[in-house]
Order: structure tokens, then C-alpha cells, then sequence
């Protein structure tokens, strides 16, 4: 090896022989400093090409700059998505939130498969309100979708909140129309997390599907009477072997439960069924029962709709989430605010009135 491709590290004395040298550009710091360059931008018109032409890379670049909160990021992306709003809304929007141990992903994966082979493209994104914080469950998605994701038909993405319900109406509304001028055609929405993440996915899917197991008359116990009357279908999982029985009466429990309960979609009635993800059981009649609900929504109107307020919701929840980040990173709430926080803990100021203290101090500056 010549001389000049060669060096001594540098923390080797001058004059003493060692047995190790390395190939210079090929350390860590070099590498480090070619990695550091900066990679030529894509302009708009690129990343709409490239997400009409169905490039999965563009599509998660795109959807990298949609999660982004760097303002010339956001700028980009809100272009990007004006000159792809022409090829959006054309998919189902399908939620499916289950209870813990369900089988959400084993359920998610062998319902895309199926849905791929049938020629569909499918796009998964899981919602995890406290994903930027946690990490949530969205690298165990992926490893155990691992059949799903190396699909050529289906894209599976995780998407992460930002820590605020508005951050999943944002970025995953804005992901969802990316993956639909794309192509995909079938938008399964997971909620990773519990409580208000399933209202926000209700607020932006068509169809909503619970994930539960059987023993339904313990486990209905703690069921929330809001959750039952949220989704479309329930479906009693891992119906198979010793547990096929169990699941069958724990439909007919759920059936007799919702049989009193307001359903969640005008003009349809709410229904258990049963499945069984790791044996492929019942997974071609929920499709059915989903295309059936489209149908049926589109023909009374309804369909359209929701989706008509969906979007008004949508508007709402983006200006509750700029109006709130407004108020708290402004410089006068951010010096007074501990101060208040500290009287209302200690009992000096009643809440209502420390609240309205810092909402006049911020209005008048």
C-alpha cells in the first residue's frame, strides 16, 4: 500500500513502530464530514412527479418534510400538497384500534395481504399521540408487518404526532392525501395509543373497525360506552382452535350490547364479527362488510358527507393547535406564566382567574 494512502494514528509516537495503520478517507471523521455534505433539494415539482409516478422513495421524503416542523420545511410541503390535491380522496379510509393484546398488527398485516393480492395498493400508517416522546410501538409495527412491508403493493409508515392531537390531525391527514395521489387505494390508519388518539382517527376515516377478544362480558365491563358507539364494526380476534366457541359468544354478546347503543354511522347499523388473523379465517368477509358500508354511505349521501366535515373539523383542530403554540411561545406568557402557575398550585389565585390574567396579558401585547 503506497505511502500516500497510509497513516499512523494519530496518538502513535513519532519513530516507534506499530502494527496498525488505516487507509486514509476511510475514518470515521471522514466519512462523517462526506455524509455532511448536503444532498441537492428536490424542488416541488420533483416530489409531485415522483409521488404520481408512485416512487415510494419520494413519497416517505415527501412525508418526512410534512412531519418536519421547520417552517421552510412546512412551506414546502403545504405546496407540494396544493399541486397534488387534484389526485386525493379517491381511497377507503379504514381506522382499526383494538384493545391491548388484540393483535392489531398480526390483524393489519393479514387483512393488507389480502387486500394486496385482490390488486389493491395498501398504505398503513400507525398514529402514536406520544410517539416523539416514547418511541410508542412503531419499530414493533414494522418487524412484525415484516411480510406486509416488503410487499410491492403496500407502504408502511408511522406517524407520529409531535405530542398534540392537533400534530395528528396535521400529519397524519397530510400523509394519508400523499399516500393517495400515490395510488394507494386502501389508507389503514392504526391508532398506537389509547383514549382521545381513537377520537381523532374517527375524525378522519370512513370506516372504523375495534379490534376485540373474546370474554367480551369481563372485558365490557371496562369498555367505554363512547368507544362502542365510535366504530363501524366490532371483531372478536384470534378465533381459532379451543378459542373458535369463546368467539362466537363473545360476538353475540357484543351484538345484544349493540344492539342498544346509537351507531356511529347514519343509516348503518353496528355488527360483531369474528376472525382469526393468524389462520386468514373472516378476513374476506370484514372486506365485504366494508364494501358494503361504502356502498351504502354513498349511495344515502353520507359518505360524502363526513368527508364534508371531516375537513371543517380538520380546519377547526389546525386552529386550535396554531392558536395554542401562539399563546405559549409568546415572550410575555413565557415570564409570567411560571409565576401564575406557582399562586394557582399554592392556592393564592382561583384557576379561572389566573387564566384570564394571562389571556388579557397576551392579547394586549
Amino acid at each position: 500500500m503506497s505511502e500516500e494512502r497510509t497513516s499512523r494514528p494519530e496518538w502513535a509516537d513519532d519513530g516507534k513502530m506499530f502494527a496498525t495503520s488505516y487507509v486514509k478517507g476511510n475514518d470515521r471523521a471522514h466519512l462523517a464530514k462526506e455524509r455532511s455534505i448536503k444532498r441537492k433539494e428536490r424542488s416541488v415539482e420533483e416530489y409531485v412527479a415522483g409521488v404520481l409516478n408512485h416512487d415510494r422513495t419520494i413519497l416517505a421524503q415527501a412525508i418526512t418534510l410534512i412531519e418536519s416542523n421547520a417552517a421552510k420545511h412546512t412551506e414546502k410541503a403545504q405546496r407540494i400538497l396544493h399541486e397534488l390535491l387534484p389526485y386525493v380522496g379517491r381511497s377507503i379510509r379504514i381506522g382499526i384500534t383494538g384493545v391491548p393484546g388484540a393483535g392489531k398488527s398480526t390483524f393489519i398485516e393479514a387483512f393488507g395481504q389480502f387486500l394486496c393480492e385482490k390488486g389493491h395498493r395498501v398504505a398503513v400508517l400507525a398514529v402514536d399521540p406520544s410517539s416523539s416522546i416514547t418511541g410508542g410501538s412503531i419499530l414493533g409495527d414494522k418487524t412484525r408487518m415484516e411480510h406486509l412491508a416488503r410487499h410491492p403493493r403496500a407502504f408502511i409508515r408511522p406517524s407520529p404526532s409531535g405530542g398534540t392531537l392537533g400534530g395528528v390531525h396535521r400529519k397524519t391527514r397530510e400523509t394519508m392525501l400523499l399516500c393517495e395521489a400515490a395510488g394507494y387505494d386502501i389508507i389503514l390508519v392504526e391508532t398506537v395509543g389509547v383514549g382521545q388518539s381513537e377520537v381523532a382517527v374517527r375524525g378522519m376515516v370512513d370506516f372504523f373497525l375495534l379490534l376485540a377478544l373474546t370474554g367480551a362480558g369481563d372485558e365490557l365491563q371496562g369498555m367505554k360506552k363512547g368507544m362502542m358507539e365510535l366504530v363501524d364494526a366490532i371483531v372478536i380476534n384470534k378465533a381459532d382452535g379451543d378459542n373458535k366457541k369463546k368467539a362466537e359468544v363473545a360476538k353475540e354478546e357484543y351484538n345484544q350490547i349493540l344492539h342498544y347503543l346509537r351507531h356511529a354511522t347514519k343509516g348503518w347499523e353496528t355488527k360483531a364479527y369474528t376472525c382469526s388473523s393468524l389462520y386468514g379465517e373472516g378476513i374476506e368477509q370484514i372486506w365485504e362488510v366494508i364494501e358494503k358500508f361504502v356502498q351504502t354511505t354513498k349511495q344515502s349521501g353520507v359518505f360524502e358527507e363526513r368527508r364534508r366535515e371531516q375537513m371543517k373539523d380538520w380546519l377547526h383542530a389546525m386552529i386550535k393547535d396554531y392558536l395554542h403554540n401562539r399563546f405559549f411561545h409568546h415572550p410575555v406568557v413565557q415570564q409570567q406564566l411560571p409565576a401564575i402557575e406557582e399562586d394557582v398550585m399554592a392556592g393564592k389565585q382561583p384557576v379561572t382567574m389566573a387564566a384570564e390574567q394571562l389571556i388579557r396579558l397576551y392579547e394586549e401585547r
